[in-house]
């Protein structure tokens, strides 16, 4: 098995991950660091990849793969504090995540991305425009998530099918429920969207989250 380690941002190496080959790159990683390393994965027949990064690093990297069709690579999370992610993919942080993602078994996981291309890993939070309260009508699947006003729309995957879980802020010390699919859609006059701690420049009228039709390879 040849396994590489992408270090992103400078990250702490966890102890388990010091013997092994690593590239070093930006919190988010350079598509051209990604693509000099795949075909140093490609001459193996398992090839795997340990993203030791946040969230928005992983979703990078699988945004990536998904859009080069390379989702036969084993991926391994290692964030060193916990994130959305993490706890999404039940990962573990620091050394513990390194070990699971050193001597794990990939397993074929839902891959969530949206409208634009762009694969989610932690969570979404969805807005009105200038950080207003959310106006719109959201489903998720056949089921009403929320019509009217509210604080902001919220989504996240899952580990398991059928992948979408999203919920709405209503309050402050209001009960979220959540609701679980294959795909939550939003219509509204605007809005704006943080996927992963990144956010959006353009205000747009519709966002959608759903399962990509092939699965990704999560280490754990």
């Amino acid at each position: 098995m040849s396994t590489h380690v992408l270090r992103c941002d400078g990250a702490p190496v966890p102890i388990a991950l010091a013997a092994l080959p690593t590239t070093p790159t930006a919190a988010i990683p350079d598509l051209s660091v990604i693509d000099e390393l795949l075909p140093v994965l490609a001459a193996d027949s398992l090839p795997r990849l340990i993203v030791l990064g946040e969230d928005a690093a992983l979703a990078a990297v699988l945004t990536h793969l998904m859009k080069t069709e390379r989702l036969h690579v084993e991926i391994g999370y290692v964030p060193i504090d916990k994130t959305y992610g993490s706890r999404a993919y039940q990962t573990g942080t620091g050394n513990a995540a390194a070990k699971r993602a050193i001597d794990g078994r990939a397993t074929a996981t839902p891959l969530i991305r949206d409208d634009t291309g762009t694969v989610l890993v932690g969570r979404a939070t969805i807005t009105g425009v200038d950080g207003a309260k959310l106006e719109g009508e959201a489903y998720v699947d056949e089921n009403q998530l929320f019509s009217g006003i509210v604080t902001a729309m919220q989504v996240s995957p899952s580990l398991h099918l059928p992948g979408v879980r999203a919920t709405v802020k209503r309050g402050r010390f209001s009960r979220r429920i959540w609701l679980e699919g294959r795909a939550a859609q939003l219509g509204t006059p605007g809005a704006i969207v943080t996927r992963d701690g990144i956010r959006a420049e353009r205000t747009v009228p519709r966002s959608s989250f759903y399962r990509h039709h092939e699965t990704w390879l999560l280490v754990r």
